[in-house]
């Protein structure tokens, strides 16, 4: 119920790949000791294998997932849930700058010299992810689904 509440409260966009990144994130920490195949968890949230594949690739290169290969592989969690904040993943994993200005080399912004909303911007998005940074993934695990239980023969 937190995690909805944070992001029905912030205005802000993430991007599919984080989206994708944060839910596979969620259903391993609602399952901590289990290993998921990238098949598992596409299946379950109906995201496209291969964009989650790319998504799985990204999650270990920041350390957030251990990956194994082969037979029996798949991926867990590479530390606690309780120690990984939204806002870390958040900030691992999105792309491009919210406008033009924040770029690293400033970007192609014409109003650079005389521009007002900049400091704006950057308060909003500093909100945005103070937020972010006080919620754990271990506050937004997705429970195990419930699977039905087969009659008796």
């Amino acid at each position: 119920m937190i995690c909805k509440q944070i992001f029905e409260r912030v205005p802000m966009r993430l991007t599919s790949f984080t989206d994708f990144a944060l839910r596979a994130l969620m259903r391993l920490a609602g399952e901590p000791g289990q290993s998921f195949a990238t098949n598992e968890i596409a299946a379950e949230f109906g995201i496209s294998r291969n964009h989650l594949a790319k998504v799985v690739r990204d999650l270990a290169d920041s350390g957030f997932i251990s990956t194994q290969r082969g037979v029996g592989g798949g991926f867990t969690l590479a530390r606690p849930a309780q120690s990984i904040t939204i806002g870390e993943v958040v900030r691992a994993l999105e792309g491009p700058p919210l406008v033009e200005c924040f770029r690293e080399d400033g970007g192609n912004c014409v109003l650079k010299p005389r521009c007002r909303l900049k400091a704006k911007l950057a308060a909003a998005r500093e909100a945005f992810m103070r937020e972010l940074d006080t919620t754990t993934l271990a506050e937004c695990a997705y429970p195990e689904p419930v699977r039905p239980i087969p009659a008796p023969a």
